[in-house]
């Protein structure tokens, strides 16, 4: 539900910052960080639930013609095999850069930003964990799937 509502205040935002910008020739560099800051947010911490939902990109050439035993199989390989390692990966090589930005407190993108890049950083590990529980989840139930089959 929050997500909805950080969707809709990002089009709002964006939407004052094009009329602004057009309409009345006033611009901010902390205005446009904002929308930056609202999508990085959006997409980062909405990338587990769009996991629960099955609604994440997915290539179905052959996937939509198997059957059921089947497809389980492959979500199981790709949970073992991808998914997760690369959420753990990322996590791993992200986290020294986290770390340093939020120990040195690391300000704006640009010169009159927000001077918060340490928070932005911080959606990457968030994502990573938020992402790794979601498959976790899921795998367990297919795993649970499987042995009932």
């Amino acid at each position: 539900m929050a997500v909805r509502w950080l969707a809709l205040a990002m089009v709002l935002v964006q939407f004052s910052i094009v009329v602004g910008r057009y309409v009345f020739g006033v611009n901010s560099i902390a205005v446009q960080e904002t929308v930056l800051y609202m999508h990085a947010t959006l997409f980062m911490l909405a990338a587990g639930y769009t996991l629960l939902v099955d609604k994440h990109v997915r290539v179905d050439v052959f996937y939509a013609r198997l059957n059921e035993q089947a497809r389980r199989r492959i979500d199981i390989f790709g949970h073992l095999c991808l998914l997760i390692p690369s959420m753990v990966a990322l996590l791993y090589w992200s986290w020294p850069s986290v770390r340093s930005s939020w120990s040195i407190l690391e300000g704006p993108l640009s010169v009159g930003g927000i001077k918060a890049v340490f928070l932005l950083k911080s959606l990457i590990p968030a994502f990573c964990i938020l992402v790794l529980l979601q498959s976790i989840a899921l795998l367990l139930r297919l795993l649970r799937e499987e042995t009932r089959s």
